[in-house]
């Protein structure tokens, strides 16, 4: 059973704008529209999805997009139910199921679960965007990021996702004033492997949120102005 220190976050709505996820949280006396930390990231990476998809084509771009996503989304749900202490899981295909099973002694790592799927918002940063988990990982509090793939990837590839559990990590120190101790992202995949990566280096990666959040502000103020 895992133990559960629940801290309470008021709800926010989303919308899309020009194909942007914005959280609508409230400001000090208007309702303040913040782009989503996926969406920035998107942003960032629009160029390579677009040189991606112009040589797999189209069809199967989007193949491939849709079968990833769903397989992401029935494995976050399972996921999500089994650190809940779930007695029942939701009826997903097989594939996810094998990939959430395969988890479960890396997910049996955690524990002091502060919040699953909860909306974070950052005045400071303009930000907001929904966190996967923050509890405890080996003894430590963590911003946690759960992933899919058909296999590990190589560190140096997942930037984004560092990236990602920093500009959480800064959301919940604003609104809670509770500090994280790292990020993890747990990797579970089609080949079999689940890969966890740990990151200690904070400040790395929130200069880098900083210098993500800087630039997609810029290009949305030239191109809006």
């Amino acid at each position: 059973m895992f133990t559960h220190s629940d801290v309470e976050f008021a709800r926010i709505e989303r919308e899309s704008i020009d194909g942007v996820r914005y959280y609508k949280a409230p400001g000090h006396d208007q309702l303040v529209r913040m782009p989503s930390i996926t969406s920035v990231i998107s942003w960032r990476n629009r160029d390579k999805f677009k040189k991606w998809r112009a040589k797999v084509g189209e069809e199967v771009a989007n193949n491939i997009t849709r079968k990833a996503t769903h397989r992401g989304t029935d494995a976050h749900t399972l996921i999500e139910e089994y650190l809940n202490n779930s007695e029942t899981f939701s009826d997903v295909l097989p594939l996810s199921q094998y990939l959430f099973k395969q988890a479960k002694p890396t997910l049996d790592r955690i524990d002091n679960i502060l919040c699953q799927e909860k909306s974070l918002w950052s005045f400071e940063l303009g930000l907001a965007g929904s966190v996967d988990c923050i509890a405890e990982f080996d003894g430590e509090l963590a911003i946690i990021d759960f992933k899919t793939s058909k296999s590990p990837k190589p560190r140096e590839w997942i930037e984004d996702y560092f990236v990602q559990c920093a500009a959480y990590a800064c959301m919940l120190y604003e609104l809670k004033g509770i500090m994280v101790k790292k990020f993890v992202i747990i990797m579970t995949c089609e080949d079999g492997e689940v890969e966890v990566y740990e990151e200690r280096n904070k400040k790395k990666y929130i200069d880098l949120l900083y210098q993500y959040v800087t630039e997609f502000t810029m290009a949305k103020l030239k191109e809006y102005g």
